[in-house]
């Protein structure tokens, strides 16, 4: 008998469940425009305080939460479970445990975006940082995630491969954290449909809450986010992660040290003297895995840096490591005491916010969305490569713009505001440090507008992507491509 004959035969490759990640990506574009469209109306009110219309549902703080649950939870969150979605399953070699409920996800997080943006404008809040929304929708966002949790969990548990790749690690402590972090800071008395109180009091209440605060960012803005970057990078480039076990030890340090992060947000408050400075050892701590990361994403192009010249994507994604790594950075730098004194309330802490939404958030779930779209509608290349080209340079020239005025704005505002004359009182007044900031307003405005023009050719692409039919020629390339 011959070899031939003896050999097993080639196994069928698994077929892949994409109809929750199809709806994803279309809405992280989606919901990416509407929130970034609100925060320019924002910043043009900082500017024009006329343009809220003397009508409360347009006014800055009411529009302020709607801007930033947008951005976070209504792009960034389509974003991870786009990419998390098609990452298990490609990492698994196997479809999505139980597809319908994937499906739920999705229209249960829609639900859960269109309720934030009805009642936000309307007032209806728990006045807490990322954790705005009202009680009953609070109960739709936990029972949203623990199915999302039983989906991505049991893709993992009936996966056709021993190894669990590193980016679902990642997304896995993502998952479990935030659904901890929501469930505890949220914990509330409700006393109407509309209106609860919070189940914590005082100084108590703020340390939850930035224990939430923080890790909202930690986890949902960074560990969810380097699951996009240690499968998309590497596959984009087309070589494998620079350092495996760098990887590994980026994750645990990452986990272990983020977590005690959130008290260098109550510096200078009622939070005991020993909570602030333990916040501020963890942050400094927090930069070496934050950097770790960030090299073993670069260094995975080493060898092959020369592709930047010609794959728009690939510098997506690399670009966003660098914003990464200098927020990670700054943020750091701004948990010192003594730097926290010059840069609290001040617009420093929005520019630095921006570096990571907007260069680091932002930019890496547009180049993860570019490598999706063709993929899921079996095209072999996005529509028009050099208007994903036209996109990074409005990207990166509107986020430098932005985060570069909030920079000098704030340690402006800083220094204006503690500087005192002989006899003790102060040299300017508010007034005059809120003028001098106005031009840097202009500026930001001007960078955000950019911004947000990119997003608008990206729809467009998209859309083009999508809706042009395949000729012969291109069905052949496309097969290539996705083979």
């Amino acid at each position: 008998m011959s070899a031939e004959a003896t050999a097993a035969p080639p196994s069928a490759p698994p077929v892949y469940e994409d109809a929750a990640v199809r709806g994803f990506a279309i809405m992280t574009v989606v919901w990416g425009i509407v929130g970034m469209s609100v925060g320019v109306l924002l910043a043009a009110q900082l500017m024009f305080p006329v343009l809220n219309f003397d009508t409360p549902w347009l006014s800055y703080g009411r529009l302020r939460p709607l801007h930033t649950n947008a951005v976070i939870f209504a792009f960034g969150g389509s974003a991870l479970f786009a990419t998390s979605y098609w990452v298990v399953q490609r990492t698994c070699r196997t479809a999505l445990f139980l597809p319908k409920l994937a499906s739920f996800t999705f229209w249960g997080w829609q639900a859960v975006i269109v309720a934030a943006a009805i009642t936000l404008p309307m007032g209806i809040t728990q006045s807490k940082e990322y954790a705005e929304l009202e009680w009953p929708i609070d109960l739709l966002i936990a029972v949203v995630w623990v199915a999302y949790a039983v989906v991505f969990f049991g893709t993992i548990a009936i996966r056709k491969v021993s190894h669990i790749y590193v980016a679902n690690w990642f997304y896995g402590s993502f998952i479990l954290t935030v659904a901890v972090l929501h469930i505890v800071n949220s914990a509330a008395v409700p006393f109407s449909l509309t209106k609860s109180y919070s189940a914590y009091a005082g100084s108590v209440d703020a340390m939850v809450q930035w224990w939430y605060g923080h890790n909202a960012v930690g986890f949902f803005l960074t560990a969810g986010f380097l699951g996009i970057m240690y499968y998309f990078v590497p596959k984009q480039a087309g070589r494998p992660i620079y350092s495996y076990r760098l990887s590994i030890v980026h994750f645990w340090a990452l986990i272990s040290i983020y977590m005690w992060a959130g008290p260098h947000h109550l510096h200078y408050t009622a939070l005991p003297d020993w909570a602030q400075s333990l916040g501020m050892v963890f942050s400094l701590v927090l930069l070496a895995p934050s950097w770790g990361g960030m090299i073993n994403g670069m260094m995975t192009l080493s060898g092959a840096w020369h592709k930047l010249r010609d794959d728009p994507i690939l510098k997506f994604l690399i670009v966003s490591l660098s914003f990464y790594g200098m927020s990670t950075f700054e943020g750091p730098m701004m948990s010192i005491k003594t730097v926290n004194a010059l840069s609290h309330y001040t617009d420093w802490t929005i520019g630095h916010v921006h570096s990571g939404a907007l260069g680091w958030v932002a930019m890496i779930s547009i180049g993860a969305i570019y490598m999706l779209i063709p993929r899921l509608w079996n095209k072999p290349q996005m529509y028009s490569v050099p208007a994903i080209n036209l996109h990074f340079w409005l990207s990166t020239i509107g986020t430098v713009l932005y985060i570069a005025a909030m920079w000098i704005a704030g340690v402006m505002q800083g220094l204006m505001w503690r500087a005192v004359e002989a006899d003790g009182t102060l040299t300017y007044t508010f007034i005059e440090s809120l003028k001098a900031t106005y031009p840097y307003y202009g500026v930001r405005l001007l960078g955000g507008a950019i911004f947000l023009s990119g997003m608008f050719v990206m729809a467009w692409n998209v859309w083009k992507t999508i809706v042009t039919p395949l000729t012969d020629e291109t069905r052949i390339t496309a097969r290539e491509a996705l083979a």
